[in-house]
């Protein structure tokens, strides 16, 4: 078991990496007899996981109950969220001993923070990813929220779970696709963060593609103490937090472009990086060899160093403009100036921020 602990000024709280998370109820769980359980997942992960975790519970003598939700991004709703309130309010859940349990990827475990945030003024809840990307980046740090038509995760709250529970063995349930969407965030962390990191993801890509078991659980330690010590220097998202949005500003955008279809979140930002470097090169910020590596990188990891061929500049600008990290008048990007090192760049201008899209030189 490995076991990482996060210190916020309100709140610490665990994060549990082990194997036997679906076997053993006493050592990892956080729940009392009296606790009221209510698992929220979706129609793809329930039929894998639920019955397990539910008899795991129930045979320690606590009450469970569940929701299961439809799968997709396009699902991150306010009519979705509504459904989560619904459910809690026709079974009077109360604020005192209800616990949402959310067991999926990052957008069960976004829906089911935001709805604990916001239920009754705040009701604890617990993360259970069961996707790679959301066991090393979604499920940490307290950003809960929903998605609207003009922009992805404009809804939100920070609200902190009690517990993120990480069991490495589901990633083998994982198609390839959905993998590799959790290499994106990965590799990000190298370039945005760990240079000896990234060193460490040239040399080991391989045996991650595989699921080696001491190499996989190395890789999603690393990534949560990465996330732990910048969420505990920046828990609101002021400044140090900027500095893993890298690739989220142009990805974003083609994510809330295609209506939250085609492209999943991981490639999207894969791309985005990319669009992040060329920006970077334009500004004379970045070497062009450690583009290469990038981009060889991203590639191994099967992941896409383009955006859509649909998309123009003018397209990605319309969403840009709504970014977090933006304001009504001008673009603000996160761009690494080294593998290892990024910076947020204000007011950057539009035709830099074109030919960073329209570079398709790789």
């Amino acid at each position: 078991m490995e076991k990482i602990i996060v210190r916020l000024h309100k709140k610490t709280y665990p994060i549990i990496i082990t194997n036997k998370l679906f076997d053993d109820f006493s050592s990892f769980w956080p729940i009392n007899i009296n606790d009221q359980i209510v698992f929220i997942t979706n129609n793809k992960v329930a039929p894998i996981y639920l019955d397990k975790l539910t008899t795991l519970l129930n045979r320690s003598g606590i009450k469970t109950d569940q929701l299961i939700l439809p799968d997709g991004e396009k699902n991150k709703s306010l009519n979705i969220l509504n459904q989560i309130f619904t459910k809690l309010l026709k079974n009077n859940y109360d604020r005192v001993n209800t616990i949402l349990i959310a067991v999926g990827g990052g957008v069960i475990g976004d829906i089911t923070g935001f709805a604990a945030a916001t239920y009754q003024r705040g009701i604890r809840f617990i993360q259970v990813p069961t996707t790679l990307l959301s066991q090393v980046d979604a499920a940490i740090g307290g950003k809960t929220g929903i998605n609207h038509t003009l922009g992805k995760n404009m809804i939100g709250a920070f609200y902190q779970p009690i517990a993120v529970l990480i069991n490495p063995s589901v990633l083998h349930t994982l198609k390839t696709k959905d993998f590799s969407a959790g290499l994106a965030e990965i590799i990000k962390y190298a370039i945005a963060l760990d240079a000896n990191f990234f060193n460490w993801l040239e040399n080991n890509l391989n045996n991650l593609l595989t699921l080696n078991p001491s190499t996989m659980t190395y890789c999603i330690r690393r990534c949560c103490e990465l996330k732990k010590y910048i969420v505990e220097l920046d828990e609101y998202d002021q400044h140090a937090r900027s500095s893993l949005n890298l690739g989220h500003t142009y990805g974003h955008a083609i994510e809330s472009y295609q209506k939250y279809a085609q492209w999943s979140h991981g490639e999207a930002v894969s791309a985005g990086i990319i669009m992040a470097i060329n920006a970077a090169l334009h500004l004379k910020q970045f070497d062009k060899n450690d583009a290469k590596r990038v981009i060889l990188l991203l590639k191994r990891a099967n992941l896409p160093v383009q955006g859509p061929k649909n998309m123009t500049p003018k397209n990605y600008m319309k969403y840009m403009i709504r970014d977090k990290k933006s304001n009504s008048t001008q673009i603000n990007l996160v761009l690494p100036i080294a593998i290892g090192k990024v910076k947020t760049f204000f007011n950057v201008k539009p035709e830099v921020i074109s030919l960073s899209i329209q570079n398709n030189s790789y």
